[in-house]
């Protein structure tokens, strides 16, 4: 990987512009439409062969996977140009790390065909600094970034410029089962700041687990670096300074975060696969009998209430009374499973001291050999409208980053804990803004894993070790 991001930070930047954020899995699927958003397409890509195809400007727009609803926004944006630009869409794939490889390897290379790439947060800066990012002007600027929340606005920085604009965010809660935490006697709700050490003795009293992300892979720093954040340090003093870069990891808040690890990996609330747990994995953990609590992302409560959706059309499309009231029993089952499923401030550090939680999403940038620059910015002012956002919000499941969007009846109603997301998310804790993450989050999760080894030595092995890895001295 370092090798790679290298190449990407050597390679000289486009005539005419300025160089120099698991997590993929977020998504409710409340609705499978892709098939039919395709073939929508497909016609209306047919009808514009009709003596437009040719004339017509096609803007290729690289999306991660999703349930479809981007494609749909493409299907959207291009009937608002009103004939002036089409929008198709390129399927990235699914995992982070190698959606980034990909985008670097054709930008490198020069790539005009990526005029617009949804892109995961931690690496705008790596982009902006070689030169792959067409910069937004400050008129710009201000037109498309009105209404936005300052955390997700923060990752699309990088020294002073704008290089994306955020299409959708992501912050965690800690999620709990209402029956577990009654029985542990916790006090805990949407408006309560509980500790980790709280979480833990809840779990190992009512014999139930905590579900964390500690397998190796990006969500694994996402956890440490939130822990590191909410007792009050970073993993980098400065990371604007490049290869020069400080590790501020080996502190009394990366000894603190380390040992929170360490203890929940050693005790009986740990999950037995805490080793290998990603989002799904932890999902599922919690859903289990002796699930109790875990971190995650919204869309593991927008993928109860479209169960239920669902177990209601079941019931109203019943053909028979057998099959009405076994959809009904079901219907029932996942209704206790929702009214069950409870929701609070990511955990604290230390008892007085608010979090900081995860800060993830997608940021929507334009590729700097793009032959149509100034249409790709009107296509991003489209895409990441306000309207557009409710709408990827309430399919998808991931978070607007238009505060007015937070507002919306219907976003009220689908995600009862909206006030708290946005909370959530406007003091949540970025990752490093580096051009050289990628070789720094590798470094951390190497010497941080597996996560029942971690001492108090950790965080200092740590920078040692993005010392050596950023100077060519090691490999991450």
């Amino acid at each position: 990987m370092a090798d790679t991001a290298d190449r990407a930070r050597q390679k000289p930047r486009a005539a005419g512009t300025k160089g120099g954020d698991p997590t993929n899995r977020r998504r409710a699927g409340r609705r499978c439409r892709a098939l039919a958003v395709a073939a929508a397409l497909v016609a209306g890509a047919a009808l514009a062969g009709c003596g437009q195809e040719s004339t017509v400007p096609v803007l290729t727009w690289y999306i991660n996977p999703d349930a479809g609803t981007q494609q749909e926004l493409a299907q959207t944006c291009t009937a608002a140009a009103d004939g002036r630009y089409r929008i198709r869409t390129a399927l990235l794939p699914r995992e982070s790390t190698s959606q980034r490889e990909q985008l670097v390897r054709r930008l490198a290379a020069g790539d005009s065909g990526i005029d617009l790439m949804s892109l995961d947060v931690p690496y705008v800066a790596e982009f902006a600094n070689a030169g792959f990012l067409r910069p937004f002007s400050q008129a710009e600027r201000s037109r498309l970034t009105r209404d936005m929340l300052e955390g997700p606005l923060e990752t699309a920085l990088w020294q002073g410029e704008l290089y994306a604009v955020p299409f959708n965010t992501n912050t965690q809660l800690l999620w709990y089962k209402r029956s577990v935490a009654r029985e542990a006697g916790l006090d805990i709700g949407p408006r309560t700041q509980v500790t980790w050490d709280e979480v833990i003795r809840a779990a190992e009293k009512t014999g139930t687990t905590v579900q964390v992300q500690a397998r190796r892979y990006e969500g694994y720093t996402v956890l440490i670096n939130s822990l590191v954040a909410s007792a009050g340090g970073s993993l980098l003093r400065d990371p604007e300074a490049g290869r020069d870069v400080t590790p501020a990891i080996d502190s009394a808040a990366g000894r603190r975060a380390a040992e929170i690890i360490r203890t929940l990996a050693r005790s009986r609330a740990a999950s037995a696969d805490i080793s290998n747990a990603d989002e799904g994995s932890t999902q599922s953990g919690f859903l289990a009998e002796n699930g109790g609590f875990m971190v995650n992302w919204p869309f593991v409560y927008t993928a109860e209430t479209t169960k239920l959706d669902e177990l209601r059309a079941q019931v109203e499309n019943a053909r028979s009374t057998r099959e009405r009231a076994a959809a009904e029993r079901e219907l029932a089952r996942q209704q206790a499973v929702v009214d069950d499923f409870g929701w609070a401030r990511w955990p604290a550090v230390e008892e007085g001291r608010p979090s900081a939680p995860p800060l993830g999403g997608i940021d929507l940038a334009i590729g700097a050999f793009s032959k149509y620059p100034e249409l790709a910015v009107d296509a991003v002012a489209c895409i990441t409208s306000a309207e557009s956002q409710r709408t990827y919000m309430l399919a998808e499941g991931l978070l607007a980053t238009r505060e007015s969007v937070y507002d919306d009846p219907e976003v009220q109603e689908a995600f009862p804990m909206a006030d708290l997301l946005r909370e959530s998310v406007d003091e949540a804790a970025p990752r490093p803004v580096t051009p050289y993450y990628p070789d720094i989050t590798a470094a951390i999760q190497r010497t941080w894993h597996p996560p029942a080894s971690l001492t108090e030595q950790t965080p200092g092995r740590a920078a040692e070790l993005i010392v050596a890895v950023l100077h060519d001295e090691q490999l991450s």
